[in-house]
């Protein structure tokens, strides 16, 4: 159920290249927390140079022109210990997917209450009570 939102910058990753990160990030929910595979939300937005800003240097990084963030809705019950597996698991698969290196992949972890996700039909499938 985690969903992904990839910012990339524009004309950077060609179509083949955002469809293998489409595929590796659901792989690194399975890697690292046993999500099954077919548990595949992602959505990748492209932006101009003046639309997506990373600071090259923040917290002892090495960024380029090649920065993305990402940005994980996921269950807010998962344990610090999931959150470092599934953030090591993203990192290197999407390095593997894109050709970029490990400071240039921006993870932000966003925790939900599991009743919050609705899979369609306008139905909280996980909610209690159902």
């Amino acid at each position: 159920m985690p969903v992904f939102q990839v910012h990339v910058p524009e004309s950077r990753f060609t179509s083949a290249q955002k469809r293998a990160l489409a595929a590796v990030l659901p792989r690194a929910l399975n890697e690292a927390l046993g999500i099954p595979a077919e548990d595949q939300f992602v959505a990748i937005t492209s932006h101009n140079p003046d639309e997506l800003y990373l600071d090259a240097g923040y917290m002892g990084m090495n960024r380029s022109g090649d920065a993305v963030i990402i940005t994980v809705l996921f269950t807010a019950e998962r344990p610090l210990a999931d959150k470092r597996l599934l953030t090591n698991a993203i990192c290197e698969n999407v390095v593997e997917a894109l050709g970029i290196r490990a400071d240039d992949v921006f993870i932000a972890l966003i925790p939900v209450p599991k009743e919050n996700f609705s899979f369609g039909r306008g139905e909280l499938q996980l909610a209690s009570g159902n």
